[in-house]
C-alpha cells in the first residue's frame, strides 16, 4: 500500500523577537501540517538557513538587525533559492514597505494583528504558489500594477533629502558639489552620506553607488 499521509509544510521563522517566533511556532504546531524547521533573529541568518534548508515559506519580519532588513533578506532568498515563498509578517503597513517587499519576491504581506487563523491561511497559500495580501493591503498593490499609483522608491527606509542625496551620489558627485546643488551645508552632507551607507548597510561609497545605480539613481544627472 503506497503511502498518503500528507507532507507537511516546512516553514523557517525570521522575526527578532524570540517570543513571537515562539508564538508562531507553537501556532504551526498546533495544526499538525506544518514543521518549522529553523528559525532566524537577522536578515543574515534567514538568508543563511534558508539557502541551507530550502523550506517551502519563510515567514520574514521586515525590520531585522545585523546586515540586512527584511527587504534585502527576501531578495536574496528569491534569487538564490527561488522555489521558496517569502510571506512578509510585519507592523509597517506604508505603501513603501509593501511595494518595496513586492519587488523583493514577496509572495504575501500580512500585518502582525492579523487573526491567527490569517496567519495560518496566508503561509498555506504562499506554499501552493499563491500570492495573498491583508486587508487593504491587497488593493493598494493591485491598484499599483495597475498604475494608479506612482511606483514606490527603491530605499523605503531613506528619508526624501537622503534619497536626494544618494541620487547625485550615484551621478559621480562629490560633497562639495552635493552641498552647492542643494543648497546645504557640506557638513550636512557628509553626516547625511554616514546615515545612508548606514541604512543600505554599504561598506563604502562605491559600494553604495552601485547599489543606487542599479536601483535606477544617477541618470537624470
Amino acid at each position: 500500500m503506497s503511502d498518503t499521509t500528507p507532507t507537511s509544510t516546512a516553514v523557517v521563522i525570521a522575526d527578532d523577537h524570540p517570543v513571537l517566533r515562539g508564538g508562531l511556532r507553537a501556532l504551526l504546531a498546533s495544526t499538525g501540517d506544518f514543521d518549522v524547521v529553523g528559525e532566524a533573529a537577522t536578515g543574515d541568518e534567514a538568508v543563511a538557513i534558508a539557502v541551507d534548508l530550502v523550506p517551502d515559506v519563510v515567514v520574514m519580519d521586515l525590520q531585522m538587525p545585523g546586515g540586512l532588513n527584511g527587504i534585502d533578506a527576501t531578495r536574496q532568498i528569491t534569487e538564490q533559492v527561488p522555489t521558496v515563498h517569502i510571506l512578509v509578517l510585519t507592523m509597517f503597513d506604508d505603501d513603501d514597505s509593501v511595494f518595496a517587499a513586492v519587488r523583493a519576491g514577496a509572495a504575501g504581506y500580512l500585518l502582525k494583528d492579523a487573526d491567527q487563523d490569517d496567519v495560518v491561511r496566508s503561509i498555506r497559500a504562499v506554499a501552493r504558489g499563491d500570492a495573498i495580501f491583508g486587508p487593504g493591503i491587497a488593493q493598494r498593490v493591485r491598484a499599483f500594477f495597475a498604475g494608479d499609483v506612482p511606483a514606490p522608491s527603491p530605499f523605503p527606509h531613506l528619508t526624501g533629502r537622503e534619497v536626494e542625496i544618494l541620487d547625485l551620489i550615484a551621478a559621480g558627485q562629490n560633497n562639495a558639489s552635493i552641498a552647492q546643488r542643494l543648497g546645504i551645508a557640506p557638513k550636512t552632507v557628509r553626516n547625511s552620506a554616514s546615515n545612508i551607507f548606514l541604512k543600505l548597510h554599504a561598506a563604502d561609497r562605491a559600494e553604495a553607488m552601485i547599489r543606487a545605480r542599479d536601483a535606477g539613481l544617477g541618470r537624470s544627472h
